[in-house]
């Protein structure tokens, strides 16, 4: 009587196989949780894109944008606080204000430090400065 041999893999074939998947998993992993990070970034520019239009829009209509004081409130509500707009459109410029993709509000200036206007995000850490994904992202 013959013993047939029993086919199958071995602990060492099985850890080789575990080795390679984690060594692959550290390579792609990284690469792979970067993209949210970068579809953040990606929404809030077009975010503040659709925000310049409309305060562009507003100027257009009442000669000057915004205060600062005013804010992006005014593109959703005739501003109370002078210089109140003579032709501020009925119905607004915007359905209503955006929230960053982090969940918070995008910041304006009026004179921006960038140019005439400035919208921007402090971006995934929320404070002022940072790099990379930490970084600000504005209309400048």
């Amino acid at each position: 009587m013959q013993h047939k041999r029993q086919q199958g893999f071995t602990l060492i074939e099985i850890m080789v196989v575990i080795v390679i998947l984690g060594v692959l998993a550290a390579l792609v992993v990284p690469k792979v949780m970067e993209r949210p990070d970068q579809a953040r970034v990606v929404a809030a520019k077009h975010d503040i894109g659709a925000i310049v239009q409309a305060l562009k829009l507003y100027k257009l209509d009442n000669t000057a944008y915004p205060t600062t004081e005013q804010g992006l409130k005014a593109l959703v509500q005739k501003p109370t606080v002078p210089p109140i707009p003579n032709n501020w459109k009925t119905g607004g410029y915007l359905d209503k204000l955006p929230q960053d993709p982090w969940g918070r509000d995008y910041q304006y200036l009026s004179p921006g430090i960038h140019g005439e206007i400035d919208i921007f995000s402090y971006g995934a850490d929320g404070a002022a400065g940072g790099e990379g994904s930490d970084a600000d992202i504005g209309s400048w």
